[in-house]
């Protein structure tokens, strides 16, 4: 079978089209050839973390991989048979994101005629810059594809790592299904039903947890009358120093929708920047989010995408930002998936999707 071409600079021109594209490649069994990978990057190519997740989606798939050596722009994949269930593990060796390791497997893993689940172990940084920390995917990401896909995941932090030193272990399983995804219908934001978060911290004076969790409370009670009555519960985590590596801080907040949606916000302590000013960025994030309006935020609507075009039958969302392109155009690219964006006259986006009802028969 000839490979489909991917010209890995359209749009945003960065690692999300050579994630999706693998993924949808290894499940539907269409070799592809990707260049100009990361084109919008400076440096462009792979770096560790891509290469890492390269590699372990091949295994997964059985692949033959070409040309994925660091620095690399251009990669050659064609999928074989999914090896399920079984066990995986992706290192990234340096601070790569562990949720991006994950971003490329976990389709992968969702669909089987056998029923038994299967794991990953990814090894990286958990909590990193220009990534969605791992908080975010346990306490955002999994719970709404659980309720709204049908998808069975879970997760455990085994050992955080923060930049630059990385380090951190997460454990996955997934139990996969035999028949379809669910189709979603998120149109409604609703009230908000309660405010949860956890600020967590290693290696750095006890009072910077509590410090995070204050500033970020302060704000939101300030700055938004739609919050006055509703409960906001933010944890503060103080890490082990046998359950880390490395030093470092942060927050993840997240608002839950009566609408079924959820929105979340995040922000990463760094030096010289008041503890309190951490949790004040991710609350400012959070409001942004609410006040737009929409069902999901922009992090979570990147990532379900994928899961829209597979899933059976018609789904559709509202957003509070400007649609997911990049993610749209390679699900439109390597699958029959069909997309329609409609720009509401209140300013909101629409993204209505009649998906491949994929499934592992």
């Amino acid at each position: 079978m000839t490979p489909i071409l991917i010209d890995g600079s359209v749009l945003e021109g960065g690692g999300q089209i050579l994630r999706n594209s693998i993924a949808f490649s290894s499940l539907l069994g269409k070799p592809i050839s990707i260049n100009k990978i990361r084109n919008s990057r400076r440096p462009p190519g792979l770096k560790n973390q891509h290469r890492t997740g390269l590699e372990l989606a091949s295994t997964i798939a059985s692949a033959q991989l070409d040309g994925a050596q660091n620095g690399s722009c251009g990669i050659q994949y064609t999928p074989g048979s999914l090896r399920l269930p079984g066990h995986y593990t992706g290192d990234s060796v340096t601070a790569g994101a562990t949720t991006l390791l994950l971003q490329i497997a976990l389709p992968l893993l969702l669909f089987s005629k056998d029923p038994s689940p299967s794991s990953l172990t990814l090894k990286g940084g958990t909590n990193a810059q220009s990534a969605p920390q791992i908080d975010y995917t346990q306490h955002v990401f999994f719970p709404f594809i659980r309720d709204h896909f049908g998808v069975s995941v879970n997760l455990d932090i085994k050992k955080r790592g923060y930049f630059p030193k990385g380090g951190g272990e997460v454990f996955v399983q997934v139990s996969p299904t035999s028949g379809t995804l669910n189709a979603i219908r998120l149109m409604d934001r609703g009230k908000v039903k309660a405010i949860r978060g956890i600020a967590h911290l290693a290696g750095l004076p006890g009072h910077i947890g509590p410090s995070m969790v204050e500033g970020a409370k302060e704000y939101l009670v300030a700055e938004s009358s739609e919050l006055k009555d509703v409960p906001i519960e933010i944890e503060s985590k103080r890490e082990r120093n046998d359950n880390t590596f490395g030093a470092g801080s942060g927050i993840v907040l997240w608002a839950e929708l009566e609408g079924g949606g959820i929105i979340g916000g995040s922000a990463l302590g760094k030096k010289g920047l008041e503890a309190s000013a951490v949790g004040r960025a991710a609350a400012e994030e959070l409001l942004r989010g609410l006040n737009a309006d929409g069902c999901v935020d922009e992090y979570l609507q990147d990532q379900i995408i994928i899961l829209m075009a597979l899933a059976k039958g018609l789904s559709e969302m509202r957003l509070n930002t400007d649609p997911p392109r990049t993610a749209i155009w390679v699900a439109e690219l390597l699958t029959d998936a069909i997309f329609d964006v409609i720009e509401e006259p209140s300013g909101h986006t629409v993204v209505r999707c009649t998906g491949i009802g994929y499934s592992a028969n």
